[in-house]
């Protein structure tokens, strides 16, 4: 199997992502996603095993980069409450930037088979893990409430962002993502307070 790098690599992921995207995955033949890269059949198959070997790729290779990404903003950051809103409107801007992305993450992944779902844990993990830590900073520099727990306050954050991520992908309206990162920052700032209280959104 061909190195993992380079140009035509690339351009397959991306063209995973708009054909995915475009058909469903269960519609998305080898064939349309090599046409839109601009390769031969044949050669898709020098770097992927088959189509699901594609798709968790893709997902490996965007979470990857956006997790590394966010780890570097954050850790120039100092403030918890900066570190949280800077994370909010990274995850949701990124979405919003690439909607044929956005419709992959949020709906054909989770719709996928239990095989592919499981094979893309380890990336999920290691988000939850820089979701964590973003807490268990300000727990440690007593801005964040303690009495919320480490995985707990992960799963509220996430599940709180996703949601609306969803629902902006599956809405018939037009509206802006990145419209809703205050409000968003607002009422988590809130909940993870020590006193209710919280900076305004410093972006």
């Amino acid at each position: 199997m061909a190195k993992r790098t380079g140009d035509k690599y690339r351009n397959i992921i991306e063209a995973a992502v708009k054909v995915i995207a475009e058909n469903g995955y269960h519609n998305s033949q080898v064939s349309k996603i090599a046409k839109e890269a601009g390769v031969a059949d044949g050669t898709i198959y020098l770097y992927f095993r088959n189509k699901e070997d594609v798709l968790i790729s893709l997902f490996k290779v965007k979470m990857g980069e956006f997790t590394s990404l966010a780890q570097k903003e954050l850790d120039a950051i100092q403030n918890p409450f900066a570190k949280l809103a800077k994370l909010i409107g990274m995850h949701l801007t990124r979405l919003e930037n690439d909607r044929h992305l956005a419709l992959v993450l949020q709906i054909q992944l989770r719709q996928s088979d239990a095989s592919i779902r499981n094979a893309i844990a380890e990336p999920l993990k290691d988000y939850s893990r820089l979701i964590e830590g973003m807490v268990s900073h300000g727990q440690n520099e007593g801005s964040f409430r303690k009495d919320i727990g480490l995985k707990l306050a992960r799963q509220i954050l996430f599940g709180a962002i996703d949601e609306v991520a969803t629902s902006w992908v599956l809405s018939s309206k037009n509206y802006s993502l990145s419209a809703q990162i205050e409000p968003i920052y607002r009422v988590l700032a809130k909940a993870l307070s020590t006193d209710g209280r919280h900076p305004d959104y410093p972006f």
